[in-house]
């Protein structure tokens, strides 16, 4: 947030009229308004004092003088927000004027500053804030959620889609291979959602230890973490306590398949699972701060996710989960790709090197294009090479939408609250690819029944 000369006086000028600001001899605020003129070569503002004014503006303590602008747009909110806010002392009356000589200054306009960022800026102020009150009441006092939203904000649960469809998928392609059993379909997904949710937690802790939330300004819907460490939500001990509780259930289950299904691969790719997403943020690896988090999402979210999903059904390794789980890892790796984009500046400040850190934005904007073609072009090979069923062919009615993504990310890269609607296409674009898959091989399994 920038902080304005206290001397500066020329952003008052753009205000009709300024209201004044004190704490009375009761200890209650009090404010008048009036109209004023500024004097930058002394420095001074001058306020004019009404005959009728009931409330004289005191010159025995220090007064604050706010000029400030907002504009309710119907059916939108309120744009044009902007604010000027003085302090210092006023001098005697004389013939209706006060001399009012500022000695700070404090303010903010969004046509300078996004309001998501200023937010982020006073974080910090805010907590301070807080530690007062606490100090003052004699009890913590904090920001405080419904547990049901905490819940959904610490997990960040929504992306649990990027679990779910690689699972049904490896599920599916089992069934198509004549192997099916619901209970340990259900045991799979759990066991998979846990284990996502978990490294989602797990993620956060490391990127508020290392700073790099805090570093992040313009953190979006979908980026910049749960950030419930940055807003004191959560305690780091509480954070941790749900991520092993978390990881718990993920192993539990995970080694309760292994001894139903007696699969010493499955226990070998649980194991890549939980390595692959702890060292994604954990030292010493720390993958994602050496431009290596895509490579890690993909295979975590793709081979090992869907490859799991089938072995836990047939206890086996096959080409057609593998060759779909391509097409799969691409895509939700693309999805932290888009997401690292406004991230961008307070990950350099951290030491993540990120690929849209070390990558030019011309780079970065044609890697979305070719890595989202690579998705689509594997589906098409491993249809033509009889891998795939032909159905599946139906992934590619979301090629208009890959494209539409790519211009997006190119037309608003450093606009970060603009890209965020570029982003949630982007999720979408996973979700839309899976569904499509999952009704192709449903439809492919539909006609094979029908077929006999």
């Amino acid at each position: 947030m920038p902080r304005l000369d206290a001397t500066d006086l020329t952003r008052l000028d753009r205000y009709p009229f300024v209201v004044v600001s004190w704490v009375g001899d009761d200890r209650y605020p009090v404010s008048v308004a009036t109209t004023f003129e500024t004097d930058p070569e002394r420095h001074e503002v001058i306020l004019r004092e009404s005959a009728g004014d009931a409330v004289a503006i005191p010159t025995d303590r220090e007064v604050n003088v706010i000029g400030s602008h907002i504009r309710p747009t119907p059916g939108q909110g309120y744009d044009e927000r902007r604010y000027v806010q003085l302090w210092g002392r006023a001098g005697l009356p004389s013939g209706g004027r006060v001399t009012f000589s500022p000695t700070r200054a404090w303010g903010w306009d969004e046509a300078e500053m996004p309001f998501f960022e200023y937010s982020e800026r006073s974080v910090p102020q805010s907590r301070r804030y807080l530690e007062l009150l606490s100090a003052a009441a004699g009890r913590r006092i904090r920001p405080r959620l419904s547990l049901g939203w905490l819940a959904l904000r610490t997990t960040r649960l929504p992306f649990l889609s990027a679990t779910i469809i690689p699972v049904l998928l490896g599920i599916l392609i089992a069934l198509r291979h004549g192997e099916f059993n619901i209970w340990l379909a259900v045991l799979t997904v759990v066991g998979g959602s846990l284990a996502h949710l978990a490294i989602n937690v797990t993620n956060d802790i490391f990127d508020t230890l290392s700073g790099a939330d805090a570093a992040n300004l313009n953190p979006t819907q979908f980026s910049g973490g749960s950030r419930v460490l940055i807003y004191d939500l959560l305690t780091l001990r509480q954070l941790v306590a749900v991520a092993l509780v978390l990881f718990g259930g993920a192993a539990a289950i995970g080694l309760l398949l292994v001894w139903l299904t007696g699969s010493l691969t499955l226990l070998l790719i649980g194991i890549a699972g939980i390595a692959v997403g702890i060292a994604y943020t954990a030292p010493p690896l720390k993958l994602v701060y050496r431009g290596l988090g895509e490579i890690a999402v993909a295979i975590g979210f793709g081979p090992i996710m869907l490859l799991g999903a089938y072995v836990v059904q047939t206890g086996r390794l096959a080409l057609e989960p593998f060759v779909v789980s391509i097409t799969v890892g691409i895509l939700v790796a693309l999805i932290l790709y888009v997401n690292e984009i406004p991230d961008r500046t307070g990950d350099a400040v951290a030491g993540k090197r990120t690929l849209p850190v070390r990558l030019r934005p011309a780079t970065i904007t044609s890697g979305y294009l070719v890595a989202a073609i690579v998705a689509f072009a594997v589906i098409v090979v491993g249809v033509a090479g009889g891998i795939l069923p032909w159905p599946t062919l139906l992934a590619l009615a979301a090629v208009p939408l890959a494209l539409r993504i790519h211009t997006g990310i190119r037309q608003h890269y450093n606009s970060p609250y603009i890209l965020m609607a570029v982003m949630g296409t982007n999720v979408n674009l996973n979700l839309i690819v899976g569904g499509l898959l999952l009704g192709g091989y449903a439809a492919s399994l539909v006609a094979a029944a029908l077929l006999r």
